[in-house]
């Protein structure tokens, strides 16, 4: 092998894995299926980091399954509908949405997404990801949009989905109604005010941090049990600078020690006044408009922000202030922009799921997590609901809701199955019961409502006699999105079939330096393709490797340095093993001697250990185990001791090295196929293809223990070949310095034993047969 260029090797071999269909799945063969609900990444950029981190691990467990004589159904999808496409296109584009009309804006999507999809695709198979390419699926396409809109008209059907009036989680910013699991917590800063009301001419004194919604309110909660307010309790409480009146009413949500007790309820500042107007059926003043300006008479066209700091001067002004003061508290932002979100009135679609949280949380205990405790993640979101699903989108791009209106008689028509996939603005349809035109629904839906389908989308990618069948293998996933895609999938798999959509799940962290989460305005974030450039695709699945599942990982370029330390070691050891391979028949040896015997036990302890932690989806111990046999036991012990009989080595005793050391060294290179897929082909290519039956050693068999058992004469063994080699260094000696050695008793008389003497001289250059049993261990140099 030549000098080796990651480079040029890593579009090689993607070009021969894809020319040889190595991951292609096969339907027809009798293996058992495993298949994995791959997350289908979001076209809204590059890949970042936080992708190359945790789609290197879940193709490491991939790699291994294959390996382990599964047929692997691993597909391939991208996330390309919805507010994250909708922002990249207007970005790349540089209009805005809102200025074209809806055809136009989607016609506009689908060619941005044409020209940039395969380009974003690229990134995935640069990292090695071994999925089945030509399986796969896009959640805009008419494949996915069909089944997302079955799934839509069934729920319908079975009363699991309903359209209302009701106060929606709104941003201002992207003008849409979002889900309670696209909310994010941001701490700022705010003012708390104490604000002067009036009841029968006296002060009735209300604190908040929005004065901005003083015109909304619709009444003034007190607690029962408050002495204070006893006698207020159903009078009248003016509103300051606005002047009108509002019912004063008694209520346990009014918190007695939270700041002034009484407590002001608007529509809408937040859930609980959502609540709270229902709850006594009071009557809402909107006043904000879905742009998140305000629609009162004189502040009217003003931002939320700036008709606060207006109505504050006026509350000034007028000495309705009473108390000022900084605080900093935790405010609801939407998670795709950062801007604070708002309940507004407006009609949207929702999925029933308060109903069914112990069902939704029983689901969940039947699948196995890994780790563990993320498990208690998923739990608490659950028992955390406050709102249905809305499932509907106030945006251009996305997966159009299947139905039209009756304006007359509000009848809902949905259309057939063979009509599907459609959008009702492109499709008329009539009431026939009132025969008037129905009016089409010009909503979307969430693009989590089509991702939470993605087991059904790929299911049907393969037509087959084994289709595929839910639940599936395996889901991995990051932490970050079990309250979205993880729960919205375990959703509609109930809700559809009862099921659980897979049997495993695996939960993998985030990438941090220095401690820190990496974002753009803290200028801490690492591209992934320069970090490829520099020290190829293995070397960054390397560093994947270092996180226990579920753990973040904080990036060090040192753990690089290591990946790229490990490769080069690979690609010496290699040279040397085949270098003394030239007179092997690559037969097993009758008989080995007892040293290589030994070693083998070894290394069937480290085939068990590696086997059993993949299996229970603990890729890092995988890693460090092999990582350190190779460095210390393999490339540091085994090859420097057996070098004199390979070298000047005659007959069975030469050739049980020779089969050891090509054994073991492609045992090691299996184990290490997973996590470094580009250098352990490349190194199977080159010398251990002519004489193995499979194309690509990520089909061929992951190793087997054999009858060899690990015993305590290789640990013996090597302890005093440390020490020999320690002694030597102190006295600033060469390595292949001659000495005289004297052992320990009881160490002399159990290599003798096991026929490891000769062994032993030949690697510590020990002449003239100096090995004498000894009452201390002692070097002496001639």
């Amino acid at each position: 092998m030549a000098e080796f260029d990651f480079k040029n090797v890593e579009e090689k071999l993607k070009k021969f894995w894809e020319k040889e269909k190595i991951y292609k799945f096969n339907p027809e063969n009798k293996k058992e299926i495993f298949s994995i609900d791959t997350p289908p990444p979001t076209v809204s950029g590059e890949m970042h980091i936080g992708h190359a981190f945790s789609y290197s691990q879940q193709d490491f467990i991939a790699r291994f399954m294959r390996m382990k004589g599964k047929s692997i159904f691993y597909p391939f999808g991208t996330d390309d509908n919805g507010l994250p496409t909708e922002r990249l296109v207007e970005k790349i584009n540089n209009i805005k949405s809102k200025n074209l009309s809806r055809t136009e804006f989607i016609e506009l999507c689908l060619k941005t997404l044409k020209k940039i999809t395969p380009a974003f695709v690229q990134n995935w198979k640069d990292i090695g990801m071994s999925c089945d390419y030509e399986s796969y699926y896009s959640t805009i396409d008419k494949h996915s949009q069909k089944i997302s809109q079955s799934s839509f008209i069934e729920l319908f059907k079975k009363k699991e989905i309903y359209k209302k009036n009701f106060p929606t989680i709104w941003c201002p910013e992207c003008q849409t109604s979002i889900a309670q699991a696209e909310l994010e917590d941001k701490e700022q800063e705010s003012l708390f005010l104490t604000l002067r009301f009036k009841c029968d001419g006296k002060n009735l004194l209300i604190a908040t941090t929005r004065p901005e919604l003083l015109g909304a309110c619709v009444a003034v909660f007190v607690n029962p049990k408050d002495k204070r307010y006893k006698n207020l309790v159903g009078k009248k409480a003016k509103v300051p600078i606005f002047n009108f009146e509002v019912p004063i009413i008694k209520d346990e949500s009014a918190e007695i020690e939270k700041g002034t007790g009484a407590l002001m309820i608007c529509s809408y500042g937040d859930r609980f006044d959502a609540e709270a107007i229902n709850k006594h059926k009071l009557k809402s003043k909107i006043i904000l408009n879905e742009n998140g300006t305000l629609k009162t008479e004189k502040y009217s066209g003003l931002k939320i922000k700036d008709a606060r700091k207006k109505i504050l001067e006026d509350l000034e002004k007028n000495n309705f202030v009473v108390e000022k003061k900084q605080i900093k508290h935790f405010v609801n932002v939407h998670d795709k922009c950062g801007t604070e979100i708002e309940f507004i009135e407006t009609e949207q679609w929702f999925t029933k799921i308060l109903d069914k949280k112990n069902e939704l949380i029983s689901q969940a205990k039947k699948i196995n997590w890994y780790p563990k405790f993320m498990f208690k993640r998923y739990e608490n979101w659950v028992n955390g609901l406050e709102w249905d699903w809305g499932i509907s989108r106030n945006r251009h791009f996305g997966v159009p809701i299947p139905v039209w209106e009756c304006p007359k008689c509000k009848e809902i028509i949905l259309p057939e199955e063979k009509e599907l996939p459609v959008d009702p603005l492109q499709l008329k349809k009539k009431c026939k019961k009132c025969k008037a035109d129905a009016v089409p629904e010009k909503m979307v839906l969430d693009t989590w409502a089509t991702s939470s389908l993605t087991p059904q989308i790929a299911e049907q990618l393969s037509q087959s006699k084994n289709k595929i069948k839910i639940p599936y293998s395996l889901r991995p996933q990051g932490h970050d999105i079990i309250r979205t895609w993880a729960f919205y999938t375990i959703v509609k798999s109930y809700l559809h079939d009862k099921k659980i959509p897979w049997k495993n799940i695996m939960i993998s962290g985030n990438v941090s330096m220095a401690g820190e989460k990496m974002s753009k305005s803290k200028g801490n974030v690492v591209s992934p393709q320069e970090v490829m450039k520099i020290y190829g695709s293995d070397a960054l699945r390397f560093w994947a490797a270092g996180s226990k599942l579920g753990s973040d990982l904080d990036y060090q370029e040192k753990d690089l340095v290591a990946g790229k330390k490990l490769i080069n070691k690979l690609i010496n050891a290699s040279k040397f093993v085949f270098m003394n391979l030239a007179d092997f028949d690559y037969k097993k040896p009758k008989k080995f001697e007892k040293l290589d015997e030994i070693f083998l036990g070894e290394l069937n302890q480290l085939i068990k250990f590696s086997t059993g932690n993949f299996e229970k989806y603990e890729y890092s111990k995988v890693k460090s185990d092999v990582e350190k046999f190779f460095w210390e036991e393999f490339a540091g012990n085994y090859l420097e001791i057996v070098k004199g009989r390979v070298y000047r080595g005659q007959g069975d005793a030469k050739k049980s090295a020779q089969y050891v050391l090509y054994k073991s060294l492609l045992e090691i290179l299996k184990m290490l196929a997973p996590l470094m897929p580009f250098i352990t082909e490349e190194i199977y290519q080159e010398y251990f293809k002519k004489n193995e039956k499979e194309e690509s050693i990520h089909i061929s068999s992951w190793p087997i223990e054999g009858n060899e058992a690990p015993s305590e004469n290789w640990k013996t063994f090597t302890e005093i070949l440390t020490k020999v080699r320690q002694e030597k260094s102190f006295a600033k000696k060469p390595m292949n310095a001659e000495i005289r050695l004297e052992l320990l008793k009881k160490d002399y008389e159990l290599l003798y034993k096991n026929n490891l003497l000769d062994d032993l001289e030949n690697v510590t250059n020990t002449k003239e047969m100096q090995i004498i049993p000894a009452k201390k261990f002692q070097v002496e140099f001639f």
